[in-house]
């Protein structure tokens, strides 16, 4: 089966890349390397290209035999989809249409969509589950919402089946250092503060710490990439057997707040991080952990990095390699 990966020199697509290959699948990355690394791309056929150039795609789906697209391309900070929703909706909503006409036209019908714990919102219990209400409270969340909604619709009309998988917070490293996280700018809490550990930055900014959680500091659920990888084979088994369109959330269960996470981090690096307190970032609600039994019951799918020291334990091994 050849599966093409949209995205696939970034953060989650690689690592996807990776274990995919590890388990046999051809596949094919297109990605525009505007956030991706090409370095990134070590298994596989590599195509530089934008989901907006439909001559490209239509090579693609010509040339492969495609069974299967996963779609991680994505832009994906919060505050700056609030400062620029313009950018978001059309890299992340807009362009996606391309990609799933061109789907019909080839007779492909099975797409695994990269969605977010942020189309839920602010929200109402203290885990959340595929039932909850979704309202998203910022451009990001709401982009992907719009693409989840776009798919029902493929589904009814063109029988497009999808498999949505909405992401809590993403975190650590390929144990192996192949691949790893590197963003630039680089966003994300757990390998911001571990550029603070190796001396790359002077201190780490909590954002807020007059929230309503135990400590002041957001809290969020951290899954493991590799975790969410292997997510991502079961979804392809889940298609081709069950035939039918699905939501999952992909979480570990755990909420650790920001404070919690740097002293993780001291604990694995024996480094004293410093760190200031900083405005609230605008779009970001206090809590964020999932329910993701639906997963593990219908995708028989079980995280094997479940603590969080082991999970940032494989992100400073690649920190430190890079």
């Amino acid at each position: 089966m050849a599966i093409l990966i949209i995205g696939g020199a970034g953060y989650i697509g690689s690592h996807c890349n990776k274990l995919l290959h590890k388990k046999g699948f051809e596949t094919i990355v297109l990605d525009d390397l505007s956030t991706g690394h090409k370095s990134s791309v070590k298994w596989g056929t590599f195509y530089k290209g934008d989901l907006g150039d439909r001559l490209l795609l239509k090579e693609i789906f010509t040339k492969h035999d495609v069974s299967c697209v996963m779609h991680f391309a994505a832009f994906a900070y919060v505050g700056e989809s609030v400062t620029n929703p313009s950018k978001y909706y059309h890299n992340n909503t807009a362009k996606v249409l391309n990609l799933l006409d061109q789907m019909v036209e080839s007779g492909v019908n099975n797409f695994i969509f990269s969605s977010t714990c942020a189309t839920y919102g602010v929200p109402k219990t203290e885990r959340i589950n595929e039932n909850h209400s979704q309202n998203p409270i910022n451009p990001y969340g709401m982009s992907k919402f719009m693409v989840e909604k776009i798919l029902e619709d493929y589904d009814y009309a063109y029988g497009l089946k999808s498999v949505c998988f909405r992401y809590f917070n993403a975190a650590g490293s390929d144990p192996e250092c192949e691949v790893g996280e590197c963003h630039d700018p680089e966003t994300h809490l757990i390998p911001l503060v571990l550029d603070v550990a190796m001396g790359k930055r002077e201190c780490i900014t909590i954002f807020g710490d007059d929230y309503d959680t135990p400590d002041g500091t957001c809290i969020r659920d951290y899954i493991h990439v590799n975790d969410l990888s292997e997510a991502h084979i079961l979804g392809i088994n889940f298609l081709k057997s069950e035939k039918r369109s699905e939501r999952f959330n992909l979480g570990n269960g755990q909420g650790f707040s920001v404070k919690e996470i740097i002293d993780a981090c001291e604990q694995v690096t024996a480094c004293n991080i410093n760190c200031k307190i900083g405005e609230r970032r605008k779009g970001d609600p206090p809590m964020l952990v999932g329910d993701a039994h639906k997963a593990k019951d219908q995708l028989q799918w079980e995280p094997m990095f479940r603590n969080i020291k082991t999970i940032i334990e494989t992100a400073w091994g690649f920190h430190k390699a890079k």
